[in-house]
């Protein structure tokens, strides 16, 4: 069994203005580094043994602040949980993105479905757990993996049967959600804002 913690990067200006990023590589802003430093000093509460991150670099940014207060190396880049590809929807505002598509769920020319995000971010999660236990056997590891609001919410999407997250609920700049990854199951544990 590995725990793996889920964050969201911290903010960008993007967040801040409601625009879809997606595969965009926007950098944090000052609330961003203030986000991650947050969700770092949280975090510094428990005992972790690596941090990974998406490639982008308000991931890779976040997850940099979090490994430095938690004396780890930053890890490598996992390209399977880089946030969602909008397709034509990226780089919209969210209400023109709503309003010409109407929700999440549907199919924009060239976006991922929220169920192909949800299942690479889970085939990596394994992955990192595997590796994890690897390293550790038999010993549990508790391992951050810095992600994007669309990755996270696709993953417990899947894995709370699309019970959670509720319709509306914002998945808050620098929050962390934490999972149990075993070899055949990915349980959501709990979920906690850092700021």
């Amino acid at each position: 069994m590995t725990l793996l913690t889920l964050v969201r990067h911290g903010q960008t200006d993007w967040n801040l203005s409601r625009r879809i990023q997606g595969s965009t590589d926007i950098p944090l802003n000052d609330t961003g580094r203030a986000d991650a430093h947050a969700a770092a000093e949280r975090l510094a509460a428990g005992t972790h043994h690596a941090v990974y991150s998406s490639p982008l670099l308000r991931a890779r940014e976040t997850a940099q602040i979090i490994a430095d207060r938690l004396g780890l190396p930053l890890g490598e880049a996992v390209p399977d949980v880089r946030e969602r590809e909008f397709g034509e929807g990226e780089g919209m505002l969210v209400k023109e993105y709503i309003s010409a598509y109407g929700d999440w769920h549907a199919e924009v020319p060239g976006a991922e479905s929220l169920d192909a995000v949800g299942d690479r971010a889970i085939a990596a999660m394994h992955r990192i757990a595997r590796a994890s236990r690897r390293r550790t056997a038999p010993i549990a590891e508790s391992v951050i993996v810095v992600a994007h609001g669309g990755v996270i919410r696709a993953v417990i999407d899947h894995v709370s049967g699309g019970t959670l997250p509720r319709t509306g609920e914002v998945l808050a700049n620098g929050s962390a959600h934490r999972f149990e990854v075993s070899p055949r199951s990915v349980r959501l544990l709990d979920q906690f804002a850092l700021i």
